[in-house]
């Protein structure tokens, strides 16, 4: 596979590829370690993840030099069978340069993936060639929609941004700015209200999480550390 045929697809339609439930016989708990694993994206280098303690909690240590992957857990629910989740993160450093509203900047410090199934054939042609070439770079079929929560570097907490690449990733600022850092941020967010107000339309099944910690754009360093995601 070249690189040019790589780098012909946006970040944002490999990620997203990237983002959706592969075929496993048993789904993991979203208990630390438990059915997560490592998701590289084609033509990036790895963000390294690993389990660790942070001021006294275990979490899931994120280390990015220069790179961008994922750390992925299946999470299937049936539409109607999810409502708020919560989770946590701790985050070293803004990322220098760093805008997910900017396809030129768009990396974060931290980020939680919600991926979604939904009627492909309802997208645009454009959009669904550009899944077919993420299937196959990936071997993976892309969600039909992909929710992020962020921490982004300036744009205000609660702004909704499209991803600038594919609309079908779409991005809520929970955190913004240096002022919370090297501290643990709690969150609870309600999945369906966030997914209609990012999407405007009801959501589909659920199919994965993922947390990404990602300095590919910027060629920067960035650390941070996620506790756990639960349902409730």
């Amino acid at each position: 596979m070249s690189y040019r045929l790589r780098c012909a697809l946006p970040t944002a339609l490999l990620l997203a590829a990237c983002a959706a439930t592969p075929p496993l016989a048993e789904v993991g708990s979203t208990a630390h370690g438990a059915g997560w694993h490592a998701v590289p994206l084609p033509g990036k280098q790895a963000t390294h993840y690993s389990w660790a303690h942070k001021d006294g909690r275990t979490a899931l240590a994120a280390v990015s030099e220069d790179s961008a992957s994922m750390y992925r857990q299946p999470l299937p629910r049936a539409p109607g069978d999810f409502g708020d989740v919560s989770f946590s993160w701790w985050v070293q450093d803004l990322v220098a340069g760093g805008n997910v509203a900017d396809a030129a900047r768009e990396d974060a410090p931290a980020r939680v993936m919600f991926a979604f199934d939904g009627d492909i054939t309802s997208l645009s042609m454009r959009t669904r060639a550009l899944f077919e070439l993420a299937e196959a770079l990936t071997g993976e079929k892309p969600p039909y929609a992909t929710l992020m929560y962020v921490w982004d570097a300036q744009a205000p907490v609660g702004s909704v941004i499209v991803n600038p690449r594919s609309d079908r990733i779409r991005k809520i600022v929970v955190d913004s700015g240096p002022g919370e850092l090297r501290r643990w941020r709690l969150h609870r967010r309600n999945l369906v209200a966030d997914f209609r107000l990012a999407f405007g339309e009801e959501p589909g099944a659920l199919g994965s999480v993922a947390v990404m910690t990602d300095s590919d754009n910027t060629r920067s360093r960035a650390a941070s550390w996620y506790g756990p995601v639960e349902l409730h």
